[in-house]
């Protein structure tokens, strides 16, 4: 078991999401930032959708008490193992009373803990991911104890890696979306000419942008949505749908993020800037 001593900020279980449920309203949910857990289970030789900690901005203390191996990924918050540092992308074994600790948050939003085979806390639908309405717990709090498989040895083909972050990026790749030609010559100047800051209204739902453009006056019926899906309001404001974002919506889908860049936003805290560049 993994004993959770102090939960941090917004810590919770996700793997890659909830699908084949969105026609009865279940977002998808999983890991906002897909491509730093994929690297982090990679290393432990782990399935990709083996589920995860994400730790949101400030992280928790965890207890282990069982031998297994865990990676580090995503944003780069101080963490010591036993008091002792360490880093992301490098497999680590730990022992029976080892305590991991995060500190401050230094670049990035979100964190993640891989654990070797996975977190193997209850599916609900199919997945581990916590999301209120379906799993009755939203995050992890004081006293939770996680599941985990003991692993005494593992010598792993690849133990630590040297990446470029994705989330030091600024610019959000877009298709098209499906009301994209409601745009008008000058709303689409505004979009692209200028940059965004991400608005104190940001989580896991959704991310609000600062800034508004020129508004409009479309109605159209309730639709479809996806995570990465850009909503325009009447007033002018851009939201981008995140992992437990709704299933359908009523404002015009002007714009829709590509994965990855689904990834570099999720990396984004409030006041950072941001471009989107179509594709």
């Amino acid at each position: 078991m993994l004993k959770v001593l102090k939960p941090g900020l917004y810590s919770t279980i996700q793997d890659l999401g909830r699908f084949g449920h969105r026609d009865i309203g279940v977002p998808i949910s999983g890991a906002m930032d897909v491509e730093s857990v994929k690297k982090a289970n990679m290393l432990l030789e782990n399935d990709e959708n083996a589920a995860v900690i994400e730790i949101t901005m400030t992280g928790p203390t965890l207890l282990f008490d069982t031998t297994s191996y865990i990676c580090l990924s995503g944003a780069h918050i101080v963490a010591t193992l036993n008091n002792q540092p360490i880093d992301n992308y490098t497999v680590l074994k730990v022992e029976k009373g080892d305590i991991l600790s995060y500190g401050r948050l230094e670049t990035g939003f979100r964190g993640y803990l891989a654990i070797k085979g996975g977190f193997q806390s209850k599916k609900v639908l199919d997945s581990h991911s916590l999301f209120f309405p379906v799993t009755k717990s939203a995050r992890l709090k004081d006293g939770d104890e996680i599941p985990y498989k003991e692993t005494l040895s593992y010598e792993p083909k690849i133990s630590e890696i040297k990446i470029e972050e994705h989330f030091e990026k600024n610019t959000l790749k877009v298709y098209k979306g499906p009301e994209f030609s409601l745009l008008s010559d000058g709303q689409l100047m505004e979009i692209f000419a200028k940059p965004y800051t991400v608005s104190k209204e940001n989580n896991r739902m959704a991310y609000q942008l600062s800034e508004l453009i020129t508004g409009h006056s479309h109605s159209m019926l309730t639709s479809g949505t996806l995570p990465g899906t850009v909503q325009l309001t009447p007033a002018g404001r851009m939201i981008i749908l995140m992992k437990d974002g709704q299933t359908t919506g009523g404002y015009p889908r002007i714009l829709q993020l590509s994965e990855e860049s689904i990834s570099v936003l999720a990396q984004k805290k409030y006041g950072d800037e941001l471009k989107f560049k179509l594709v």
